[in-house]
């Protein structure tokens, strides 16, 4: 395992991140606590230091497991947790203020995670998904204090526009507050929409990205391909479990699952392999967060270090899985709009911009 810098910081953070929503058995499915063990020893083992969880994950189990795991070497780990949704996740009432961006539930969030985790800080808070109605000033404020109080180290964003984020970084910068240094949003083959705007935001404020989902909810590892269910008989009910992932099954997240299985094939590796490969492989900055529910598959996915895809095998997987930028990026890369804006020298620009 390698490291990287997190964001603009000096953080330094395993180049793959142990995410634990899947600790605990508290949603009728997930790992038990032995299995969870394995899980985090094998990441360990195998140099990771970044742990990700949330104070909601298994009704906060999975922070305890975090915290019990972590206990007798808990300087080596770099430990993330996010507040933004109710400790129960399945609350629809009851509590006003028990759910939210705003400082109450910030601050109520922060002290259940410090208990259960069984630590004095957090290394990296994040902030779990924009809520729409508190405001950004008191957001920033407020994560401001969790700092400076020495509760919290880094603070980072999680399933937000393009525009809250900027204008949050923003407002730090110019009230020195403290910045976020790190964007948490789903990313892979089948949802590359990220790449209209998170990512170039991303890029301008040196944020590290650290993508949820990266095997597309499972169907990046190929077993809903009918080509991988006749050869493998251990698939063979998958198909009829299509509905539970929803949206994620279509013909084009089909297709592109099976040219990741062709890549795999050809160079002797496993589809999810590859998958996590790729995803590496669009930027220094990603940091893919990889979760199981068998030791057996965050051994599988820790494998995707020693992956290197051709420029080939690159090339077949962004055009198999491209999108439409849409306006106005589609607009603004316009050849004609490029000459008027640039006076035909957008040749040159593109090559001072790589």
């Amino acid at each position: 395992m390698r490291y990287k810098l997190l964001g603009k910081s000096g953080l330094r953070v395993s180049e793959l991140c142990l995410g634990t929503m899947t600790f605990g058995e508290d949603w009728g499915w997930g790992a038990s606590k032995d299995e969870s063990r394995q899980i985090f020893d094998a990441f360990v083992e195998a140099g990771g230091n970044f742990i990700d969880t949330a104070n909601g994950y298994t009704e906060g189990t999975s922070e305890k497991m975090v915290g019990e795991f972590i206990a007798s070497e808990r300087e080596r780990f770099v430990v993330a947790t996010k507040y933004s949704f109710p400790l129960h996740m399945s609350e629809r009432a009851g509590n006003p203020n028990g759910s939210g961006n705003h400082r109450k539930n910030m601050m109520q969030s922060l002290e259940g995670s410090l208990k259960r985790l069984k630590t004095d800080y957090i290394d990296v808070y994040w902030l779990h998904a924009w809520d729409f109605m508190t405001p950004v000033e008191e957001v920033m404020r407020a994560f401001d204090d969790m700092v400076r109080s020495g509760k919290v180290l880094y603070i980072g964003i999680s399933d937000a526009p393009a525009w809250i984020i900027s204008q949050a970084n923003t407002l730090a910068q110019c009230y020195g507050w403290t910045p976020f240094v790190a964007l948490q949003v789903e990313y892979s083959l089948i949802q590359r929409t990220p790449e209209r705007d998170l990512l170039p935001m991303a890029k301008a404020f040196d944020l590290a990205i650290t993508p949820w989902s990266p095997l597309g909810g499972g169907v990046l590892t190929g077993k809903y391909n009918q080509r991988t269910q006749s050869n493998n008989s251990e698939q063979g009910g998958e198909q009829g479990r299509i509905g539970t992932i929803g949206g994620n099954i279509s013909e084009r997240n089909l297709a592109i699952a099976d040219v990741v299985c062709q890549v795999a094939e050809e160079i002797g590796h496993t589809p999810s392999q590859v998958a996590l490969a790729w995803l590496s492989a669009q930027s220094s900055v990603i940091i893919p967060i990889i979760g199981s529910r068998k030791v057996s598959q965050i051994e599988d996915n820790l494998a995707c270090l020693d992956v290197h895809l051709t420029p080939e095998h690159l090339q077949r997987l962004n055009e198999v899985s491209q999108i439409d930028l849409g306006f106005p990026h589609d607009f603004l890369s316009n050849d004609t709009i490029r000459d008027r804006l640039y006076g035909g020298t957008f040749n040159l620009i593109d090559n001072h911009r790589s």
